[in-house]
């Protein structure tokens, strides 16, 4: 439930005018909650007197915005966008648990739907053979069988899997990266939502990663491995591979003309 501390509040309104739900009026010149909210938190960000607080959450949490020196510019913004390069080559060094700390902040300060905040971030690194296991002998289990009874959406796999017993090293569904990043979420868009945000924080961390849609499709129809990972009750809508990369880009791709309707 909000608070509003009535002493600090100045009655200025700006929570009333901003409250999507119209939950906040002003009476007596303070601002005063009249039903509950989903705590979007808007009420929170917009009050220049910090007299409103959510205590279901870690109020010491909240920071104040600079729009002074030290922000992001745009252009350095578009330029980190235009030069981020999906890697497939990682150097053999695990990732610092600081750094981990990081994406995941960048992930659950993501917008989500209804503000439902709830999406689930699982980082695989210290049992990472044991995930790599599990999908390798759940990728054997649906590939080793006539080649009649292996479902259409599988039949790329039997040469992951081929490949993979041929030459261990060939591990095209890990590409021997050091962490596996997996998002749930009961809304198709919040886990994607999130990835990206996370993917730019990886970026200003040194860190490059690889959207796995592979490697996503088989864990999610392994009940097992979703079960080992405490996620059997949501969707994993989003893999990542991610590590430090072991090559080095010299500058932007090319990409096509945006295709775009002005009105």
């Amino acid at each position: 439930m909000i608070e509003i501390n009535r002493e600090a509040c100045i009655g200025c309104g700006k929570c009333v005018s901003d409250c999507i739900g119209s939950y906040i009026t002003l009476e007596d010149q303070k601002a005063v909650m009249n039903k509950e909210c989903f705590q979007c938190g808007h009420c929170v960000a917009v009050c220049p007197k910090s007299a409103v607080s959510i205590p279901d959450y870690d109020m010491a949490d909240v920071e104040s915005i600079d729009t002074g020196a030290g922000s992001v510019t745009a252009d350095h913004l578009l330029h980190m966008i235009k030069c981020r390069r999906s890697i497939r080559n990682y150097k053999h060094q695990p990732v610092e648990q600081e750094k981990l700390e990081k994406l995941i902040q960048a992930g659950r300060y993501t917008a989500t739907a209804k503000n439902n905040q709830g999406s689930r971030f699982i980082f695989v690194q210290n049992d990472l053979n044991k995930l790599k296991d599990c999908v390798w002998n759940n990728v054997g289990d649906l590939v080793n069988r006539p080649y009649k009874e292996i479902s259409k959406e599988f039949l790329p796999y039997a040469a992951f899997y081929k490949q993979h017993k041929e030459d261990p090293q060939n591990d095209y569904l890990f590409r021997n990266a050091p962490v596996v990043v997996y998002i749930t979420s009961d809304w198709p868009l919040d886990g994607g939502l999130a990835a990206q945000n996370m993917e730019l924080m990886a970026i200003a961390e040194g860190l490059g990663l690889l959207y796995n849609g592979f490697l996503a499709r088989i864990s999610e129809q392994n009940q097992e491995l979703k079960a080992w990972l405490g996620i059997e009750d949501t969707t994993i809508r989003v893999c990542m591979l991610l590590g430090y990369p072991n090559v080095l880009y010299q500058r932007s791709a090319p990409r096509k003309e945006a295709n775009v309707i002005w009105r």
